[in-house]
C-alpha cells in the first residue's frame, strides 16, 4: 500500500462541535442536489445543513447508521431500533420502512443504497468476526428479502459504479472491499469478489467518482484510501492525531469536493480533488 502522491489538505466543512443543535457524532453524510447536507446522529438524529445552518429534521430515538437520499425520502439504518426508517420530504413524516426479512433476524443493519426500480439494498453487518449473510433488498413498499446468499464478515457501506453494474461492499473485518456484478434489473449477477484488500485498515464507508475511482473511509487508523483499480490501494489521507479526520465512517462527493462524516468528533471533514 503507497501513500497518495497528490492528495490534497484536509479542511472543516461544518464544525457541529458548539452548533445549535450540535451534530452529535455523524456517522453518514449524503448529498442533495442542491447540495444541501443530510447526516445522522447517535442519538437517532436526522439533520439538514446548508452552508453553516444545521437543522435537526427528525429523529428515530435510537443510533442512526448509514443514510440513502431518494427524489422524495430519505432512508435512515437504525442499529438500536433494529430496522430502517423513512423520513417523506415533502411532509417531514419519518415511519418504519423495513421489518426483518423472513428467517433472518436483524441484527445490525448498517447501510442503504437505492435501487433503479426505487427499492433499497441494505447491509446487514451483524457483529465483528462473525461472518452472515449481510445484503438484504426491498421493495418500494418495505417487504424484505436476502439478496445475496453469501457470507461476508461485517458487510458496511455500499457504492455503485458509474454505470450502476457493480456494487462494491466494504467488508469491515474482511479488511477488504468486495465486489459484485449486477444485472440491468438489480439482481447479483456473480459471487462475491475481492476488489481490494486492506491490511490494517478497518474499512467502513466507499464513495466512487464518476471515473470510477474509490474513496473508503477507514475507521481504523483514522485514514481515507483510494482505489483506482482492482487491488491497487493508496493512502490518500492520514491523521495520526485523529483530529481533522476522526475515525472516518462515511463519504460522499459534493461536485469535485469530497466530505466524510467523523463518528469519533463533531465535525465534518473536506477535500477539494
Amino acid at each position: 500500500m503507497r501513500l497518495h502522491p497528490s492528495a490534497p489538505e484536509p479542511y472543516v466543512v461544518f464544525d457541529g462541535l458548539l452548533s445549535k443543535p450540535r451534530l452529535d457524532h455523524a456517522e453518514c453524510v449524503v448529498v442533495g442536489p442542491d447540495g444541501t447536507l443530510w447526516c445522522g446522529g447517535e442519538g437517532g438524529q436526522i439533520y439538514r445543513i446548508e452552508g453553516d445552518r444545521i437543522e435537526e429534521v427528525a429523529s428515530t430515538g435510537g443510533f442512526l447508521l448509514g443514510l440513502a437520499l431518494g427524489p422524495d425520502a430519505l432512508y435512515a439504518c437504525d442499529l438500536a431500533l433494529p430496522g430502517l426508517w423513512r423520513l417523506d420530504l415533502s411532509t417531514g413524516t419519518l415511519d418504519r420502512f423495513g421489518a426483518e426479512v423472513p428467517g433472518h433476524p436483524l441484527v445490525n443493519p448498517n447501510y442503504p443504497v437505492l435501487l433503479p426500480d426505487g427499492g433499497l439494498l441494505v447491509s446487514d453487518s451483524g457483529r465483528a468476526g462473525q461472518p452472515r449473510v449481510g445484503l438484504l433488498r426491498y421493495d418500494r413498499d418495505g417487504r424484505g428479502e436476502v439478496w445475496l446468499d453469501e457470507p461476508l464478515n461485517f458487510a458496511n457501506g455500499l457504492a455503485w459504479s458509474p454505470d450502476r453494474r457493480t456494487l462494491y461492499i466494504a467488508e469491515s473485518w474482511g479488511y477488504r472491499i468486495a465486489a459484485v456484478d449486477v444485472t440491468a434489473d438489480g439482481r447479483p449477477a456473480g459471487p462475491v469478489r475481492t476488489h481490494a484488500e486492506t491490511p490494517g485498515f478497518v474499512v467502513d464507508g466507499i464513495a466512487v467518482d464518476a471515473d470510477g475511482v474509490l474513496y473508503v473511509g477507514a475507521y481504523e487508523p483514522s485514514a481515507v484510501l483510494r482505489v483506482p483499480a482492482p487491488g491497487q490501494v493508496e493512502v490518500f489521507a492520514h491523521d495520526e492525531t485523529a483530529h481533522l479526520l476522526c475515525h472516518p465512517t462515511n463519504l460522499a462527493f459534493r461536485g469535485r469536493e469530497l466530505v466524510v462524516a467523523n463518528l469519533g468528533r463533531w465535525h465534518l471533514t473536506g477535500f477539494s480533488l
